[in-house]
């Protein structure tokens, strides 16, 4: 059997969601479509390795079905093909096999949760029946479909539904090309610990893997972290790592800035820290836990300060400072907001600006995300800058590098070489980037607009005032004239005074 294509995978795929239109919001289609494609791929795996496992014990069943020869363990009577017997209460039947695959599997626990298919007005048995035979139209053992291509066709079906689901899509998703950049700018290296604090459907984690493997490296020696408040969301992340052939993230629920879960030491809970730590945390979160953070963060992260009530931008931020191990980077997306806007947000700024933590700050073109058509930046954070970047922040101007888009613009390849290459030069290019020591940041009142630094309007042309006066009274006289021979004009003719 030819092994399927990643077009292929991807049409098939998007056809479920269309099996759904008109029973559900388009927003939901993403937890159920996600669901189905993940049980399916553990089924028809679980089966390929069954059959291995009994041509190499010599047909020994209790050998071939024990749960440590399988990458997941699908208990007795909840496979795909155990629900396809039953004609009826479909809905029920899967509910009952996704329960008993999460108690049976500790990995897999909650991933499911969200997924309820057995509500008959939303999902009769003619739906259902319908769906899971557009499922098995391709089996999806490894020997049909390799991990990469399902996991990239996984990467596309998110960035459809984020574009179906319009400004929600924006929870769940960051752009491709945006996330990226933030990589391409951080270079992840073998053996590191990479965190994502607000990590939507994994895709920043991802981007890591791939950048490790676009570079030849093992990217099998990272480790990933996320923590994720969403439970769909979290679910969908746990599954795109898993069908990438992850095995082992570190993916955590819950509210990162109230509740965060990667801890370290027995008694004394602190955060643990990371080589490599990168997000796209909600702009300008309005119940982000001030009242928590105002009485003083029990994890020390308020370093500087604690935001204001309306704008949880910077608890993000210094959350991931809290984080980050010495000589570590740090790369966020923010809105502009956060380079100027003043109160303790501007306490906040000046505090890690003294302590010498911003590297550098790269605007974005306008109108990238989905939610929001507001320009946005990436702040980049080092502990432990080298000493020819020490005392100084390198600014990049790239609100004109994008791809003009109808609804939305767009990253290409080319423009992520552009700004990250630009980032890596480290270097002064007119119109586009600076190097900025902190004595002019700090006679700015440590404002990082990026347009008061580097700007790429057309330059004013000077003017001659006195040139300009001469010009003037020139002008003048000729409209006196002018007016003087109107005036004899108007008298021949009768119309005089």
């Amino acid at each position: 059997m030819p092994k399927l294509t990643q077009q292929k995978l991807e049409s098939h795929l998007w056809g479920a969601a269309d099996i759904l239109r008109g029973s559900i919001d388009s927003s939901d289609y993403k937890h159920y479509i996600f669901g189905l494609l993940f049980y399916k791929r553990i089924c028809d795996v679980w089966e390929e390795e069954y059959e291995a496992r009994l041509a190499e014990y010599d047909d020994d069943e209790e050998m071939a079905v024990h749960p440590d020869e399988h990458r997941f363990h699908i208990p007795a009577g909840s496979f795909w093909k155990d629900v396809r017997k039953q004609a009826t209460n479909i809905g029920e039947h899967l509910n009952a096999a996704f329960h008993s695959i999460e108690d049976a599997e500790l990995r897999l626990r909650g991933i499911f949760q969200d997924v309820d298919f057995n509500n008959k007005e939303r999902f009769p048995d003619a739906i259902l029946e319908k769906l899971l035979q557009h499922f098995e139209v391709h089996r999806l053992r490894n020997a049909d479909v390799e991990a990469d291509v399902l996991g990239n066709a996984y990467e596309y079906l998110i960035a459809k539904f984020a574009d179906d689901a319009g400004k929600k899509g924006g929870e769940f998703y960051t752009p491709k090309m945006v996330v990226r950049l933030i990589v391409e700018c951080l270079q992840p290296q073998e053996g590191m610990t990479v965190y994502d604090p607000t990590c939507g459907s994994g895709g920043m984690l991802l981007e890591c893997v791939h950048h490790l493997e676009r570079t030849g490296k093992n990217a099998k020696t990272i480790s990933l972290y996320g923590q994720e408040k969403n439970l769909n969301t979290w679910a969908i992340s746990l599954m795109n790592l898993f069908l990438h052939d992850i095995d082992d993230p570190f993916i955590e629920r819950g509210d990162t800035l109230i509740d965060p879960k990667h801890l370290q030491g027995e008694t004394t809970k602190a955060l643990m820290t990371f080589d490599r730590v990168l997000a796209n945390p909600p702009f300008s979160l309005k119940q982000w836990g001030n009242e928590v953070w105002k009485v003083g963060d029990k994890f020390g992260r308020d370093v500087y300060g604690c935001p204001p009530k309306s704008y949880g931008d910077l608890a993000f931020v210094q959350h991931m400072v809290a984080s980050l191990k010495e000589g570590g980077m740090l790369g966020v997306v923010l809105p502009h907001g956060i380079l100027f806007r003043g109160g303790a947000e501007g306490k906040i700024r000046k505090g890690m600006l003294e302590d010498d933590l911003i590297e550098g700050v790269i605007g974005l073109a306008p109108n990238l995300f989905y939610g929001t058509g507001i320009p946005a930046c990436i702040l980049l954070i080092k502990k432990g800058k080298p000493e020819a970047k020490k005392n100084k922040v390198f600014f990049i101007n790239g609100a004109e590098v994008m791809v003009p888009g109808k609804n939305q613009n767009s990253l290409s390849e080319e423009n992520v070489d552009r700004l990250s290459k630009a980032f890596h030069d480290y270097a002064d290019e007119e119109k586009f980037s600076r190097i900025v020591d902190m004595v002019e940041i700090a006679e700015n009142d440590f404002n990082l607009n990026i347009s008061r630094y580097v700007q790429i309007g057309e330059d004013e042309e000077e003017i001659d005032v006195a040139a300009e006066v001469v010009k003037l009274m020139e002008l003048r006289l000729k409209r006196d004239d002018a007016e003087a021979k109107m005036m004899e004009y108007l008298e021949e003719l009768g119309y005089g005074r």
